[in-house]
């Protein structure tokens, strides 16, 4: 294989109209997305609405083994929550269908007896103990090791001996005996070597189509232009390209091959390329921590492009409209927690005051902070709260510990151990006690707490800010961090305010 880098000018296209231009996202139902998976949707999806053309979801759901119902569910689920919608596939229909390979098994084998007819493909009897033995002598010789064509031409004496052995054969495709060369729109030229390219098997022996036939020949009747995937999947695209050829020959799809684009590993941890097990590869757990679809996608879309080099966050709809395949640059992209955690909280800190409240509400509801329908009262709370957090939350599940002091019941107000245990101590009793002695009759603003509880603790106890607010703040949010402190007790009001400022005290008293 070899290559050069990417090519430039319009040939992105290849000479088709804009609105011509349809990808494809076909991912297998097994579960949570991966955000390697989530990162090719995004860029096929972007791709597409640049151009005003079309995105096709197909389901690859021919392991019957390890898809299932629920698989499916989660994965559309997942994609509307990600708002990526596509404009053909399941619960949206299209001129193509059916859209899960499942529902498609006469249509391939429609295929494959077009193509053993018409002398493209042919039954291969190796059995695999004859396969090993051959690569073995292939290997010791210093030769290719890949299959040797030994079923190529056979005669109908050596077929009929084999199937009176029983033998059940595979079905193979006839591999060109030439290169096979492509511009690939993210890795530029690639050339492949005939000697490095055996022919391939389509069909098992039990009749089960296998992925490098069903994904060209949908790929051919859907009429899909341009194909992104992972470059782990690059050493099957010139196998692909040859069934492309060989569909057109026989008359399936529109006989144009489409133009693939491959993009770069996403890495984890150690260098190593992130793995399904990794916890941070799976999109359930930024939907359980409260992530913002715009800012993981932003910061996927980050893995291999840039709308710009001196600025990461942007919305989608900026996204669709810079987008541009031949900036994804080929070097794998390392996934780093840390910063998409940091996008995340910019798009945080982008949001309405009114939607990032709403936004919120099913994170406390989950907790049992709110009910899922708050009353009036607690979303003025929540709108007045708004303002005090949406500048320190990185994510919407912070939110339950960051705002649920003030939604809690008084009989049910707790105080984390580890804060009690390392802030009330020393000289915290007489710090609580001047509170409540400050604020009793004080106008409950947040000035006037303010300078009452600076005027008697840091003047009137000689304490620094941090060790005279520092207990207050555990005694009325349970917490070592919460809202900014004065601003917290007005909207607690100064009856619960007090009254846990006192109980605080009083803990410490029958310690």
């Amino acid at each position: 294989m070899t290559d050069r880098p990417a090519p430039t000018g319009d040939d992105v296209l290849g000479g088709l109209e804009p609105t011509q231009v349809r990808l494809r996202f076909a991912p297998s139902p097994t579960g949570l997305l991966h955000v390697g998976n989530i990162r090719t949707a995004l860029f096929a999806w972007a791709f597409a609405r640049h151009f005003g053309g079309k995105l096709v979801l197909r389901i690859e759901d021919t392991d019957t083994a390890r898809n299932t119902p629920e698989g499916l569910q989660f994965t559309l689920e997942s994609l509307r929550w990600l708002g990526i919608d596509w404009d053909e596939g399941p619960e949206v229909g299209g001129n193509h269908g059916p859209y899960q390979q499942s529902e498609r098994m006469d249509i391939y084998a429609d295929v494959v007896a077009k193509l053993l007819a018409a002398g493209k493909a042919y039954h291969c009897y190796c059995s695999q103990e004859e396969l090993d033995q051959r690569r073995e002598a292939a290997r010791t010789a210093g030769q290719h090791s890949g299959y040797d064509g030994h079923c190529r031409t056979l005669t109908e004496d050596q077929v009929k001996a084999y199937v009176e052995e029983g033998r059940r054969p595979v079905v193979r495709l006839r591999m060109p005996d030439r290169p096979i060369v492509f511009d690939d729109l993210v890795r530029g030229e690639i050339t492949f070597l005939p000697e490095n390219l055996g022919d391939y098997v389509l069909v098992r022996a039990n009749g089960h189509p296998l992925y490098p036939l069903v994904n060209p020949v949908d790929d051919a009747l859907m009429e899909i232009t341009h194909v992104l995937r992972g470059e782990d999947l690059l050493p099957s695209t010139p196998r692909q390209i040859a069934l492309y050829e060989a569909l057109a020959g026989i008359g399936v799809g529109s006989g144009r091959t489409p133009r693939f684009g491959h993009l770069p590993f996403v890495m984890g941890e150690g260098n190593k390329k992130l793995s399904k097990r990794d916890p941070s590869s799976s999109l359930g757990e930024y939907m359980e921590r409260g992530f913002l679809p715009e800012g993981l996608l932003n910061y996927l879309a980050l893995l291999g492009w840039s709308i710009a080099d001196d600025r990461d966050v942007f919305t989608m709809a900026e996204m669709i409209e810079a987008f541009d395949i031949r900036k994804v640059n080929a070097n794998a992209a390392r996934f780093d927690p840390k910063k998409c955690e940091a996008i995340n909280a910019a798009h945080m800190r982008l949001l309405d005051p009114e939607e990032f409240g709403q936004r919120m509400i099913p994170f406390l509801a989950q907790a049992g902070v709110l009910p899922a329908e708050p009353s009036e009262d607690q979303l003025a709370v929540l709108r007045a709260a708004v303002p005090l957090v949406q500048e320190r939350m990185n994510t919407l599940s912070e939110s339950v510990d960051m705002l649920s002091f003030l939604f809690v019941d008084e009989d049910a107000f707790t105080l984390d151990p580890d804060a009690a245990g390392k802030v009330l101590t020393g000289d915290a009793g007489a710090v609580l006690e001047a509170s409540v002695k400050a604020l009793g009759d004080v106008d409950w603003t947040t000035e006037a707490i303010e300078a009452a509880l600076r005027t008697s603790l840091v003047e009137g106890l000689g304490l620094k800010p941090k060790n005279a607010f520092g207990p207050v703040r555990v005694a009325i949010s349970g917490r070592r961090i919460s809202p900014p402190l004065f601003e917290s007790l007005e909207l607690l009001g100064r009856e619960k305010s007090l009254h846990r400022l006192e109980q605080a005290r009083a803990s410490l008293l029958a310690d």
